[in-house]
């Protein structure tokens, strides 16, 4: 069963994903990675289709990221964000390893897990005005490698740095000129412009852009880091920085890292 905040309408040969949370800027609990996931390898199967578009609902955001709301009852100790990161990594995954061609139509915000599903796409078209980067530094939050590795291998290191230590957010002109969008539109013709690139896909053989997925994907290779390593990286939630910042959250608070 899927969440039915996600929704998918069809265009001829192009599946249309819609995050559709506006009031929460479309910001995934887990339910609806879950879900992303279940959608993802269920049109992944579906021979029939030549073009999957991931959306957010409204205008004002693609996927404002995680909910942080939700932190602490679904992430505030290791054994929890440990499940939380494998449904997460698995819910990523299923955008990057479907076999369709896959197109990011950002308006709005695109931050923290939004920026990266969107990095997970094979295509990225956004507005101008919209704002995309990742808010980990704010939280205390530490991202996975697995999500870490496709913006090295989009924009590299330094912009990489830009985003996870400086904790930079773009505009679209910028973020195109980063390499991390596609390409970049006026705010209303994103849409127009989005879908316009599924039907190029769509009109094209499907088993040519099929295949061309699969060898850029192969020959672009893996980074190779350790199940213990992975592991690791759910102990910030042993730290004090990632417990209060849930805390400043839910009270309106900026918070005060420590380090500790």
């Amino acid at each position: 069963m899927f969440d039915p905040r996600l929704t998918v309408s069809r265009d001829g040969t192009i599946a249309i994903v819609t995050f559709n949370r506006p009031e929460r800027r479309n910001a995934f609990d887990l339910s609806m990675w879950r879900g992303l996931q279940a959608i993802m390898e269920d049109l992944s199967g579906n021979d029939d289709l030549r073009c999957v578009v991931l959306r957010g609902g409204g205008e004002k955001a693609f996927c404002a990221g995680a909910d942080i709301g939700a932190f602490e009852a679904e992430r505030g100790t290791v054994e929890r964000e440990a499940e939380y990161a494998q449904v997460l990594d698995d819910s990523m995954q299923s955008i990057r390893l479907c076999q369709h061609p896959v197109v990011a139509m950002i308006m709005g915000y695109c931050l923290g897990g939004g920026a990266g599903i969107a990095t997970m796409c094979d295509f990225r078209v956004g507005g101008e005005s919209m704002r995309m980067g990742i808010t980990a530094r704010n939280l205390g939050v530490w991202y996975p490698y697995a999500e870490i590795d496709p913006i090295i291998t989009l924009v590299g290191t330094g912009v990489a740095s830009e985003m996870l230590i400086e904790g930079r957010i773009f505009n679209g002109r910028e973020a195109y000129e980063k390499g991390l969008l596609s390409r970049v539109v006026p705010d209303g013709l994103v849409e127009s412009e989005a879908m316009a690139l599924a039907r190029r896909i769509a009109e094209g053989a499907p088993l040519s852009a099929r295949y061309h997925k699969a060898a850029i994907r192969k020959l672009r290779g893996e980074l190779p880091v350790t199940r213990a390593e992975e592991a690791a990286t759910s102990d910030f939630t042993k730290t004090e920085d990632f417990q209060n910042a849930c805390r400043s959250f839910m009270a309106k608070e900026k918070p005060v890292f420590k380090a500790r």
